[in-house]
C-alpha cells in the first residue's frame, strides 16, 4: 500500500510542477512583475519620503514583507485554482476511485502550491537585488520560515477548494480576507509604531508572525516573540492538514 500512494505522491506532485511550468506566463511572471512595481513605488519613491526605520532604510525593512506576501498568495492559489479545477472537470473522480489515501491527496496538493510559493519567492528575491542589497541574518530562519508558511497557505488553499461550489467562491477568501490580512500583517510597517489598542488588534493577524519571522531571518528584526510564531504556524498547519484529511474521509464537496 505504501509504494502505491508514494507513486500516487510522485504523480501528483510531478503533475503540479508541470502545470506551473507549463503555464509559466501566468503562474510565474505576474508575481514578479507586481513586486518589482511595489518595490519600485513604496521601496524607492515612497521610500525617500520615509526615511529610515530603525538602522534600515525603508526598503529594507519591507523587502522580507512583500516576498512572504507573494509566497502566501501562490501557495495559495496554486492550490485553490489546481484542486477545484479538478473538481469542476471531474478529474478528482480517478483519484478517489483508486487506493490512494487522503493524506495522499492532501500531501500532493500541498507540495505542489509549495514548490510554487518557494519558486515565486526565490524570483521575488532575485528580483529585490535589483532595488538594495539584502542582508541574511539568520538563513536558517528564512527557510524554515518560507516552507512553514507555504506548507499552512497551501494547506488553506485545499479547504477553500473542498467548500468552493463554483468559480466565485475560489476568489472570495483571497479577496475579502487574505489580501486585507496581508497587508495589515506588518509588511509596510512596524507594529510599533500603531497606538496600543492597534498593536493589540494586529497580534490577532496569523500573518504577523509570518511576515515578522521573515522579516527577522533578513534584517534580525521582529515585532514578535519567534517561538510563539513558529509554534503557532505549526499548529495552525497541522490542524488544517487533519481537517483537510477529515472533509476528503468523508467527501465533503468531492462527492454528490
Amino acid at each position: 500500500m505504501w509504494k502505491q500512494n508514494f507513486t500516487a505522491l510522485h504523480t501528483i506532485v510531478r503533475r503540479e510542477w508541470i502545470r506551473i511550468i507549463r503555464i509559466w506566463v501566468q503562474t510565474l511572471i505576474p508575481p514578479v512583475i507586481t513586486m518589482a512595481l511595489y518595490f519600485l513605488i513604496f521601496g524607492e519613491l515612497v521610500g525617500r519620503q520615509i526615511g529610515k526605520i530603525g538602522d534600515f532604510t525603508y526598503i529594507e525593512f519591507i523587502v522580507p514583507g512583500l516576498i512572504m506576501m507573494s509566497v502566501i498568495t501562490n501557495s495559495y492559489n496554486n492550490v485553490v485554482s489546481s484542486f477545484f479545477s479538478s473538481k469542476f472537470q471531474k478529474n478528482i473522480e480517478e483519484l478517489l476511485v483508486s487506493p490512494t489515501s487522503p493524506y495522499t491527496i492532501v500531501i500532493g496538493y500541498t507540495f505542489g502550491g509549495v514548490v510554487r510559493g518557494i519558486f515565486v519567492g526565490i524570483l521575488v528575491t532575485l528580483t529585490s537585488l535589483f532595488f538594495t542589497n539584502l542582508r541574511f541574518y539568520n538563513p536558517f530562519v528564512i527557510i524554515i520560515t518560507i516552507l512553514m508558511t507555504s506548507i499552512l497557505f497551501s494547506l488553506g488553499g485545499f479547504a477553500n477548494a473542498l467548500f468552493a461550489k463554483k468559480f466565485d467562491d475560489v476568489t472570495i477568501i483571497p479577496t475579502f480576507i487574505l489580501t486585507p490580512l496581508t497587508y495589515l500583517g506588518g509588511v509596510f510597517y512596524s507594529i510599533r509604531n500603531l497606538p496600543e489598542f492597534w498593536q493589540t488588534v494586529s497580534y490577532c493577524n496569523p500573518i504577523l508572525y509570518m511576515v515578522n519571522l521573515f522579516r527577522y531571518g533578513f534584517i534580525g528584526v521582529t515585532d514578535v516573540n519567534l517561538y510563539f510564531s513558529f509554534g503557532f504556524i505549526t499548529l495552525l498547519s497541522g490542524f488544517l492538514f487533519l481537517f483537510n484529511v477529515r472533509l476528503m474521509k468523508i467527501g465533503y464537496g468531492i462527492r454528490n
